[in-house]
Parts: structure tokens; sequence; C-alpha cells
């Protein structure tokens, strides 16, 4: 512990508010929120409080959320004064966000409370969608970020994408419990594919059973473990049947410690997306030792080198995905190689990595805050 961070030694503590999305919601941006006020509730500098930004009705009220546009208007009405009462007692409201609709729904309320109070705002943003949403309402969320203190991304991917449209943005990478995953070597890599991405059409995990149902017909024994639920299930199974595939399973989601379970069970990850930005379920793969084929979205290419951490295809092409496959499976050299260079890299997204980051900005936030009141 580093006794000169600008948290530590004498000065005060600094109250967060985090708001996110509940953590019984499945995604990645609620898996970080629930992550990082685990590990900032440790921190003795910081005294760390959760407000959902889609919170539940009391009682008889909580029926208004069944129907489709009340439940928006009820669940952003009560977040809103939520946040009202409660950011009076913090310093910094820090809010995890992401593209379009939600953008405003989420950040407003706390911009307006920020502002109502004198308390400092962290609009940190989320999703591969950001291009798609600052082209469609470019003024909108200019505006918005504009009065917020810090807008923070994940990603480099996500700095480029808001610098051409002029808005500044920091990088904080998403970060995994490293000490969760044990890592394995895989020699011989067996033909054990697992898909870990919701079923939803930017994803396209139609373009993993096309690729399997080739990768099948070389090796009949191959598996395919599909782990995510969505829209498209029935869509999916019907393809897997019409494809004639079988050691096909759809798992659905799975929990943190089910999905660890899986990382050492299979042996191949594949990720088709179409739309990306930092997927965990990558960096997780990293280190767990399991190889990693993906499609060249978003930000997917920024987080893997092509032959040194990972294998990129270009997106919607399946025979590339099944050639990437099979040339890891006949090639034990080129996926150990791999898989110990994705090791190396998924130490910078451990904790340990990420925490000064995080601490830092919230320092710097509140020393302007004191030295304007000196």
């Amino acid at each position: 512990m580093n006794s000169n961070h600008p948290l530590y030694s004498d000065e005060p503590i600094r109250r967060i508010l985090l708001a996110a999305f509940s953590f019984d919601i499945p995604g990645g941006m609620a898996v970080q929120a629930s992550r990082l006020l685990a590990r900032l509730k440790q921190e003795p500098s910081i005294e760390v409080a959760f407000l959902p930004v889609n919170p539940r009705l009391p009682g008889a009220w909580r029926r208004l959320q069944s129907i489709k546009y009340l439940r928006t208007l009820a669940t952003t009405a009560l977040y809103f004064m939520t946040m009202i009462a409660r950011a009076r007692s913090c310093d910094v409201i820090h809010v995890f966000t992401a593209s379009h609709s939600s953008f405003l729904l989420v950040s407003w309320p706390a911009i307006v409370a920020g502002k109502l109070y004198g308390k400092k705002i962290i609009l940190n943003y989320h999703g591969g969608r950001a291009k798609d949403h600052l082209e469609r309402s470019p003024l909108a969320s200019r505006r918005t970020i504009s009065f917020a203190d810090l807008l923070v991304v994940p990603s480099q991917y996500l700095v480029e994408i808001f610098a051409d449209f002029g808005l500044r943005a920091r990088a904080v990478p998403n970060f995994i419990e490293s000490e969760c995953f044990q890592f394995c070597e895989r020699r011989p890599l067996r033909p054990v594919f697992l898909s870990t991405r919701h079923l939803e059409p930017h994803y396209n995990v139609a373009c993993i059973l096309r690729a399997f149902s080739v990768i099948q017909a070389r090796i009949p024994e191959a598996r395919l473990i599909i782990a995510g639920q969505g829209s498209q299930h029935e869509e999916l199974a019907l393809l897997a049947r019409t494809l004639n595939l079988h050691n096909v399973e759809f798992i659905g989601q799975q929990n943190h410690e089910e999905m660890r379970r899986l990382y050492g069970l299979a042996d191949i990850l594949l990720n088709s997306s179409e739309i990306d930005n930092q997927p965990l379920s990558i960096i997780e793969a990293f280190a767990s030792g399991m190889p990693v084929i993906a499609t060249r979205a978003g930000g997917v290419p920024y987080l893997i080198k092509d032959k040194e951490t990972g294998l990129l295809v270009e997106k919607g092409d399946h025979l590339a995905m099944a050639r990437a496959a099979m040339e890891l499976l006949e090639d034990d050299e080129l996926a150990l190689g791999i898989a110990r260079n994705a090791l190396r890299e998924s130490r910078g997204f451990s904790w340990s990595r990420v925490r000064g980051k995080w601490l830092d900005i919230y320092g710097g936030l509140m020393s302007t805050v004191e030295c304007c009141e000196k």
C-alpha cells in the first residue's frame, strides 16, 4: 500500500454514491458495478453506497412495472427521487451508463442532483454501441456529457470513438477477479468450444453454430457449450437442428461460479460479435488458459493481438472461424503460445492494476473541490 497516494494519510473519507443497474440484470456493466462496489468497500479512505437505476417499486405499486410504458416512467421517477434524496450526503456521484435512451434516463437524474448539491459527477460509459449512439443523437449526448466532471470508459477504443465527436474520455479498464481463475495449459487442445454471449442479434451466435457445423464435419466428437440467454434462443436452437448438429448444449445464463467451472471444462472460446467493446469473457478466458477466436468487432482488436493473444476473423465469416479453430487444434505450439501470452495480458485487468486508477480519479475530483474552498 502506497502511503503517498492522495487518498491515504490523514485526508478525509471520500463518500461515493455508485449508481448502476441492479446486479440481477445480466451483463458486463452490472458485473463491473458489483465488483467495483465490493472492492471500494474494502478501501479505508472511501465510503461507498449503491443506488440501483432500475429500482423496484414498493408493494402494490410494483404492478406498474409490468406495464410497458408505465414501467419506464415509474422506474425513472423513483430513481430520480431517490437520487435527489441520497446525493446530498455524498461527495462524488459515479453513474454507470450506456447507449441510446438509457443514457439520458440514467445520466440526467445524477446530473440534476449533482448540480443541485454541488457534487462531482462521473459518467462511466459502457457498451460497444457508442458510435451509433453518438451519430444518432450527437447534440443531446454532447450536452449531457458536458455537465459531467469526468467521462470514464473501459477501453481505448471508446476513448477514440468519443474523441471523433470532440469529447474527451479517460480509460479505466474493466477488471476481473484474477485470483478466482486458475490457468491451465491445454495440451493437447480438445475440440470443446464455449460461447458465453447473450443470444441477441448483435452477438451473432448463429455464426458460431455455422462454424461449428464445419468443424463437426471434420471432427464428429466436437462439442459446443452455449452459455447465455436472450431473444434468439428458439431461433438458434432451430438453426442447430437444421444444421443437424449434435453435442451442442444450450445451458442458459450461468452465475460467476459456474462460469469459472466452464472455463475449466472447455478448451476454446468462440466470440462472434457484430458489435462489442471489451468483453469480460475474453479476459477471463485469457486468465484461464483458454485460447480465444473472435471477430474484429469494435474494441475486440484492441484486446486481442492476432496470432499473439488470440485469433481474429472478420465479422460474420463462419468459415474463417472454423479454419481458425482447426488451426489451433492442429498446432499445439501455436495454441500454447497464445494461451501464455494471453495470461500475461490478463494481468493488466486485475484489481491491483485498476485500483489506483479509480483512487486517483476520486482523489483528483475532490482535490479540485478542496482547492476551490481554500
